[in-house]
């Protein structure tokens, strides 16, 4: 007989997530009541943010209760259904949890196509690595062509995705990554005109060199040092746009803010933060969009995807703060 396993929320974790932070349970599989579905996943998203998820403290989204299956998305395949609107056999993307079966009544559930791309890609470049990209690129950054965007973690499953849709807009793009050989991915597989490498400790002078003219967008999902370069390079009237600040999640210190914050004001510059649930509304339009680019081989998906099920959840989380991914993580049950 099939069993749920599970991970829960045992601990606030102080610093990186451990064992002893994690509760590994064995359920029966549950039963989908009128209106429900059961979904059996087969992919869990493994994000950044779902570290900042753990902790007790206000955030866009409610914490992980202690107990609570941790949060994740998902993608799987509906096994059950007494719900109008969902069939048996359909791939589906939700919130489903770290768990092997998850029961739903179709809120925020979306039906996806894996005739057109594997299921992963759902969870990243067509999914809302993709969509956090796109929106927080076009409606916060508005780069315009020939303009200099500069993307931090740009090997990860955002900015992979935002310096490809900057390039395909017509922008110099620059790219931080943690590594010589993530550097050398970014512009020998995806496109970049640069990338340097913060591991090397001359961030501000490889800044200098490859934005000669100013970083006219700058796409932070790390926040810290990386962002205080940045903010030393501004052009007058560039857009910051704050996607995450991965740097930051695991200090047992607190947060730190950028101590050079006045270039905002000298470069007549702005820094704007945004969740990509704020566009909600405007799905359909990203997905289009991205699709199209994937289609015609403008964009290119990266996923790393990690085998061996569900007992792999918690040191394969640890991957993302270890820079050990290149684009989407994403966890194979």
């Amino acid at each position: 007989m099939p069993v749920n396993a599970q991970y829960r929320l045992a601990a606030r974790p102080s610093g990186l997530p451990k064992d002893s932070d994690w509760q590994y349970t064995e359920d029966a599989v549950p039963s989908p009541g009128e209106g429900e579905f059961l979904v059996e996943v087969q992919y869990l998203s493994l994000d950044p943010a779902m570290r900042t998820w753990m902790n007790p403290g206000r955030s866009y989204v409610p914490p992980v209760g202690i107990g609570e299956v941790m949060r994740a998305g998902g993608i799987g395949q509906v096994v059950e259904s007494r719900h109008p609107g969902f069939t048996a056999g359909q791939s589906v993307f939700g919130t489903f949890g770290v768990q092997n079966y998850a029961v739903s009544d179709g809120k925020d559930v979306q039906v996806v196509d894996t005739a057109l791309a594997p299921a992963p890609v759902f969870l990243g470049t067509l999914g809302i690595s993709g969509i956090t990209a796109y929106f927080g690129l076009f409606d916060v950054g508005r780069p315009e062509p020939g303009q200099t965007v500069v993307v931090s973690a740009a090997a990860g499953s955002v900015g992979i995705v935002v310096g490809q849709l900057a390039k395909i807009h017509g922008c110099r793009v620059v790219g931080i990554a943690g590594g010589t050989e993530k550097c050398r991915t970014l512009v020998e597989e995806y496109g970049f005109d640069a990338a340097v490498d913060h591991r090397a400790g001359n961030l501000r002078a490889d800044l200098k060199e490859h934005a000669p003219d100013g970083i006219d967008v700058f796409f932070d999902n790390v926040g810290g040092d990386v962002l205080e370069a940045a903010l030393a390079r501004l052009a007058r009237g560039a857009r910051i746009v704050l996607s995450g600040a991965v740097s930051q999640y695991n200090s047992t210190e607190g947060p730190r803010g950028p101590a050079n914050y006045m270039q905002l004001l000298v470069r007549r510059a702005s820094m704007t933060g945004f969740v990509f649930s704020d566009y909600a509304d405007r799905y359909p339009e990203a997905i289009k969009a991205l699709a199209g680019w994937v289609g015609d081989g403008s964009l290119k998906p990266r996923e790393d995807v990690v085998p061996g099920g569900i007992s792999k959840f918690p040191e394969t989380l640890l991957k993302l703060f270890r820079g050990e991914n290149t684009g989407k993580l994403v966890l194979a049950l």
